[in-house]
Parts: C-alpha cells; sequence; structure tokens
C-alpha cells in the first residue's frame, strides 16, 4: 500500500541531512521503502475522546497547533501509519454501584461513537478484530482501527463486563489508571492491595479466556509482577518508557524489562515526553494545573458544557506555559535500551497521541515516518523495524488468541 511519508514531504528535512552527510538522502529513502513496506501499528491513543465531539469529524486533517487534536484517518495515512488502537478511556471515579454503573454506561458510549465513526468512513477505516483483519484492511488501502480499554473501572465488581467488552471490540485492557481500583494499584497512588486484588486475579484469568491482551501500563510495581504471577499469556505495556532514562513510576525499571521478556510481552514506547525525558520543574504551571484540577472536580462528574470549559481552561494553561518537549532522538533512546535490556522482540510503539503524547518531530500522526528514520540512521534493519512497528505486537495477540483457544478445547 502507498503511504506518503512526513519526512519526505518536508524539504528542509531532507535538504539539511544531505548537507550534513551525503549518505542522509540514501538513509531517507530506505527509512521511506522500510516505513511504507511494513505493518505500523500504534498500541495507544486517546482520540475517541475527540470523536464524542459532534463537530469533530474525523476523516479530515486537523491542526494539532489549534485544536489539540493528534490523529485524524488523513493524517494517519499522511504519516504511514496503518494501524492504531483506539482507547475506549474512563477516568477512575468513586468505587460504589453508582459509580460502577456510570462507568460503565460512559465506556458502553465511547464504545458506540468509535463505531459509528468507523462506519460514516467505510472507504477509509475497518474495524479490525484480529491481526487477519488487519492485513486484509491493509491490502484494501483501509486505516486500521483496533479497539483497546484504558483502565478496568468500567468493570466494576461485574466479571461478566469483561467478555462484554471484548465483544464490543477491545482486545485490551489497561487495568487500572492514575488511581487504584477494585483490580489492583495504581503507579502513581498510595498503597492500598499491595498489587492485585483477588477480584483482580479473576479479571486477569477471564481475559487470558477470551483471548485479550493484558496492559500493565499505569500499574504499580507489585501489581506489575503479580500480575506475571497470574497471567498465562504475554501481557503488554500499551505506552510506558524505561525508568532508567526517565524516573518515572510510569515507565518501567530494567529488572520489569527482564521480567517481561521472559513472560514473551512487549512494551510499546510511549511518547509523552514527561515519560520519556525528565522535565525540568516548573511550580506556577504545577499550581496552575491543580487549580483547574480542582475547580473541575478532577475532571469526574462532569456536564458535557463543563468538559468544554475544562478542556479550553486546560489548553489555554498549555499556551501559557508551554512544555518542554523531548525529540525523536530522545525516544530512539529509550528504544535503544529496552532492545539492550529486554531484546528486539520485546519493543513496539504506543504514542499516547491526544492523551498527552507527542515530541519535536513526531508532534501529531503525520510525523511518524521520522521515527522510522531515526532508526535507520542508527543501524535497525528492516526486520528490525518491523517488529518494532508492529510485528511484535502482533505476535503477542496471536499468543493470547493461541492461549484462550487451548483454554476453550
Amino acid at each position: 500500500m502507498m503511504k506518503i511519508l512526513s519526512f519526505l514531504i518536508l524539504p528542509w528535512l531532507f535538504s539539511t541531512a544531505c548537507a550534513e552527510n551525503p549518505d542522509s538522502a540514501r538513509l531517507v529513502k530506505k527509512a521511506a521503502r522500510i516505513h511504507e513496506k511494513v505493518l505500523t501499528i500504534d498500541s495507544h491513543n486517546d482520540t475517541p475522546m475527540h470523536m464524542a465531539r459532534e463537530v469533530f469529524d474525523w476523516s479530515i486533517s486537523h491542526d494539532a497547533k489549534k485544536d489539540h487534536s493528534r490523529v485524524d484517518l488523513a493524517r494517519m495515512k499522511k504519516g504511514g501509519l496503518d494501524a492504531a488502537f483506539f482507547a475506549v478511556f474512563v477516568s477512575q471515579g468513586k468505587r460504589t454501584p453508582e459509580g460502577y454503573e456510570k462507568a460503565r454506561n460512559l465506556a458502553l458510549k465511547i464504545f458506540d461513537s468509535l463505531n459509528a465513526a468507523i462506519a460514516r468512513n467505510p472507504d477509509l477505516v475497518g474495524l479490525a478484530l484480529t491481526p487477519s483483519d488487519a492485513y486484509l484492511l491493509e491490502k484494501q488501502g483501509k486505516r486500521i482501527a483496533f479497539i483497546g480499554m484504558e483502565n478496568g473501572y468500567p468493570i466494576g465488581k461485574d466479571i461478566s463486563l469483561v467478555q462484554t467488552y471484548y465483544k464490543k471490540g477491545a482486545r485490551y485492557i489497561t487495568l487500572v489508571h492514575t488511581r487504584n481500583n477494585d483490580i489492583c494499584d495504581s503507579s502513581t497512588d498510595t498503597l492500598e492491595t499491595g498489587g492485585l486484588s483477588k477480584f483482580g486475579e479473576e479479571v486477569v484469568r477471564e481475559m487470558n479466556r477470551m483471548g485479550m491482551m493484558i496492559d500493565v501500563s499505569h500499574a504499580s510495581d507489585y501489581s506489575f509482577y503479580d500480575i506475571l504471577e497470574v497471567t498465562q499469556s504475554p501481557v503488554i505495556a500499551s505506552h510506558s518508557c524505561a525508568r532508567a532514562l526517565c524516573d518515572n513510576p510510569r515507565n518501567l525499571d530494567d529488572e520489569m524489562l527482564v521480567a517481561l521478556a521472559q513472560n514473551g510481552g512487549v512494551i510499546q514506547m510511549c511518547i509523552l515526553s514527561d515519560y520519556v525525558k525528565t522535565p525540568a520543574p516548573n511550580p506556577a504551571r504545577d499550581s496552575a494545573r491543580a487549580a483547574i484540577r480542582k475547580k473541575f472536580r478532577e475532571f469526574e462528574n462532569l456536564t458535557d458544557e463543563e468538559m468544554k470549559q475544562a478542556g479550553k481552561e486546560w489548553y489555554a494553561l498549555e499556551n501559557l506555559y508551554p512544555k518542554e518537549l523531548a525529540t525523536v532522538s530522545d525516544v530512539a533512546d529509550h528504544i535503544d535500551h529496552i532492545v539492550q535490556v529486554a531484546g528486539i522482540d520485546h519493543v513496539g510503539i504506543g504514542t499516547d497521541f491526544d492523551g498527552g503524547g507527542g515530541v519535536i518531530e513526531c508532534y501529531d500522526v503525520s510525523d511518524m515516518g521520522n521515527i522510522t528514520l531515526e532508526l535507520v540512521r542508527r543501524g535497525y534493519s528492516e526486520k528490525d523495524i518491523r517488529k518494532i512497528w508492529g510485528g511484535n505486537l502482533i505476535r503477542v495477540m496471536e499468543e493470547n488468541r493461541r492461549i484462550a483457544q487451548d483454554c476453550q478445547h
């Protein structure tokens, strides 16, 4: 399938590269050929939050600087991204019957809005439930939409909902988000269960039975190891980085990377700058952010109008205190480290676009080819890049499906 790559339509990049090194033109062409040839998958974005807005047209190109949208079908094509896991994200709320019901209803609403967006653009995109679906859609020249679910909170305490969300199309669940839930402890909350709860063990086993990938991103270190102890299938970290290079609790340390590799899993390199490169202290910005969170009740139980206003004030704050972004080179440093520690078979890419992801030279999905270009510059082979851009994730998906089938026989 032909793809138009962002780094081939940026003359300054091509000319600068050629001026610096005569071999650069050859590397750019090589990277373009590889990026066009391999199946490229982003394992995590939060674009469905935009799809819930009636004014957002997923099919046309948007300006990330103006409307803060990083992903649409037009820019996926421009950036040569074949497939993405679109997240059904529900933030953590109250762990009460009313809270669970509200979370479940919101999750189902997001599933419906995502499927409706796919249905409105049948010539441009299709839903994939299996790797075979993805390869078929690629041959048809369409973008590929997988579905992941971020935060197990909408499961509540009802194990049957795992199957409900699987039937809705979800092929992984990020078990926890920024705060603890009934499944396990979060990496950014206080110690509660001490890892995976008894109910969490049930969830892991049920996901194994369904062939649904378990996502350990956002899980605490204790939760991570508990999950590996219980699961029969390889797991993923859909959007995480290497803690050795950026000391953030959301990232995986080297021992965790080794354990993940022993499990047969894969860590999908996140390009949210705060997880790639430790940000410089900015107390004024942190204070302003905390004030907005307090004003809008941690973004819980907001009306549509309140959510719109919260977004407006949050983005105004981002403009007032712009983040110092990491670079594609910084991203590749993490990939290098993960390959060194865990091996080439255990790393992929999960951008977290529309959830904060974006770095210099890969600010939105139209720039995805620049990651391939950097990998080529560092000596990665086509075989390596095929694994990083989706081959490793596909392997884990297939292994989850195979184990599930064995369990059902």
